[in-house]
């Protein structure tokens, strides 16, 4: 019999590998903004000081009564403070905290929004935030800092769509993009919505207490700018269909949608 050279086994195809955490680009840019810009804190104290006195937000800088005192960063930081404070933080710590709620709320707006509207809604969000804090706390001189209007903002934005089937918090979801992508309910029926009515209590229940309480975070006398919170929220749940690009079903599809399997709402 004739022997014939045994052939090399092809080697069988590796399985495709998934990263641990898949982050959409527009929101690993905004963290590595957030982190870059931390840097400061390296930054000799008159200095660092002098950044966040330029483009954190103070709300004694729009005080018409006290014309006397001036803020460095002049007529111009008038403007910007609106949205640069969100970009500093006061410690890792502040930081890590946003970053922990924008990776699921933050991810999911950024894969359905793409980069230029996440970017401008962090902004706007940033701006309501800015604005609440202003009314609430008109002669205070103490600067505002950190990204927490943004992230209330991207959780106010994503219970529109979060509980739908499919999406990242239903029982029933898909793959991350698809969950990104299924149409959203109506202001009108996400507020008829149990488990969306049941966020919205918790959210504000926790956020109350902090301000009742006026319990800190992130740095030693730094109190919780709760108010802010509230602004971003807000302007997050009612400005989110200016920016969603995913087209609406009718309304009574889009309820029926957010049953799950087990007929839960």
């Amino acid at each position: 019999m004739d022997s014939h050279p045994e052939s090399p086994l092809a080697p069988p195809p590796e399985a495709p590998r998934e990263p641990i955490l898949t982050l959409p680009p527009a929101l690993t840019a905004y963290i590595l903004l957030i982190a870059v810009i931390h840097l400061r804190v390296l930054l000799p104290p008159e200095l660092e000081n002098w950044t966040i006195d330029v483009f954190g937000f103070i709300p004694k800088r729009y005080d018409s009564t006290l014309l006397d005192i001036t803020f460095p960063g002049g007529e111009g930081a008038k403007v910007w403070t609106f949205v640069t404070y969100s970009l500093l933080h006061a410690n890792l710590t502040h930081i890590g905290f946003n970053v922990l709620w924008l990776l699921p709320f933050g991810s999911a707006l950024a894969r359905r929004f793409g980069a230029l509207r996440f970017f401008v809604f962090m902004a706007v969000t940033a701006a309501a935030g800015a604005l609440a804090h202003l009314l609430t706390h008109e002669h205070a001189i103490a600067p505002m800092i950190g990204a927490s209007a943004s992230v209330s903002g991207t959780m106010a934005a994503a219970i529109r769509f979060a509980f739908v089937k499919g999406s990242f918090l239903s029982f029933s979801r898909g793959d991350a993009e698809a969950a990104a992508k299924v149409p959203a309910l109506s202001l009108w029926r996400a507020l008829r919505n149990g488990r969306v009515l049941a966020f919205l209590a918790i959210w504000f229940g926790v956020n109350i207490l902090f301000g009742a309480t006026s319990l800190s975070l992130g740095g030693e006398g730094a109190s919780v700018a709760w108010q802010a919170h509230i602004g971003g929220f807000l302007a997050g749940l009612l400005l989110f269909s200016l920016f969603d690009p995913v087209p609406r079903t009718r309304d009574d599809a889009a309820d029926a949608s957010s049953v799950d399997q087990s007929g839960r709402v």
